[in-house]
């Protein structure tokens, strides 16, 4: 019986691994995509469009999310799982928007003046058109990859936090 009780103990180590995995996974996954994001933007001179920074909050939210799964451990699941909704919704966004770049269907939006606010800035912003790739890596573009690694990572953190004994 302690055998089976040791056996017991160490299941449910694994399943808290999982969980713990879950959360860092949230939490990196999102950020390591914001940083590319926000890197590309302000370090690499690519002006993004609006369907561009839609696919931004939902990775703040999941970096919200994630992070507090950290500091309030009665709802480090729902808080996990939610993180990986809002990963999922990044995800569903960019490949709406990987599909408007092929030409697959129409987007809702044509271009963007990258959050320019007074009629100066406006003026002085390029027009960043949704339906234009403006750089892409191994045939994908920027939602391209948002979408393959959002979906990805959304599944694998609802698989480890959902998983049983």
């Amino acid at each position: 019986m302690d055998a089976r009780t040791g056996s017991l103990k160490q299941d449910g180590a694994a399943v808290r691994g999982s969980l713990r995995l879950a959360q860092w996974l949230a939490v990196l996954v999102s950020a390591a995509l914001l940083a590319g994001a926000l890197g590309s933007q302000y370090l690499g001179g690519l002006h993004p469009c609006e369907m561009c920074y839609w696919q931004r909050w939902p990775h703040w939210a999941a970096l919200a999310l994630g992070g507090a799964s950290f500091f309030l451990p009665g709802l480090r699941r729902p808080l996990v799982l939610l993180a990986a909704l809002a990963i999922a919704a990044s995800g569903a966004i960019g490949l709406f928007h990987a599909g408007v770049e092929w030409g697959w269907w129409e987007g809702l939006t044509s271009c963007s003046a990258g959050g320019a606010q007074t009629l100066e800035d406006i003026l002085a912003a390029p027009v960043v058109r949704c339906d234009q790739v403006q750089f892409s890596f191994l045939g994908l573009s920027m939602a391209g990859w948002n979408a393959l690694i959002s979906l990805s990572a959304a599944g694998a953190i609802a698989w480890l936090t959902l998983r049983k004994r």
